[in-house]
């Protein structure tokens, strides 16, 4: 019997690498919506983050999502994503 790769991806946050099981991916669709996906199966390009909020603080404070996204993402989605990620923990 083979062992099962398990899919590993890179916190924009923290820059660990985890199980994608243990991320949560944030998705930027086709007309440039940027969702909390935590199916992990929305269309779209995906980065992913620690469902914690000093991650997303430190993707803020450096910028990691402008890089994953190529493009400048304004502070109401942040709001937006800590507001989902409390949302999710409880």
């Amino acid at each position: 019997m083979t062992k099962r790769k398990i899919p590993l991806r890179k916190c924009v946050g923290c820059n660990e690498q985890k199980s994608k099981k243990e991320l949560i991916r944030i998705v930027k669709n086709k007309d440039g919506e940027m969702n909390v996906d935590f199916t992990g199966k929305a269309h779209g390009r995906g980065a992913y983050i620690c469902p914690n909020e000093d991650c997303l603080k430190a993707a803020q404070k450096r910028k990691s999502l402008n890089r994953a996204f190529s493009q400048e993402i304004p502070d109401e989605i942040y709001e937006k994503l800590t507001e989902e990620l409390k949302k999710n923990e409880g």
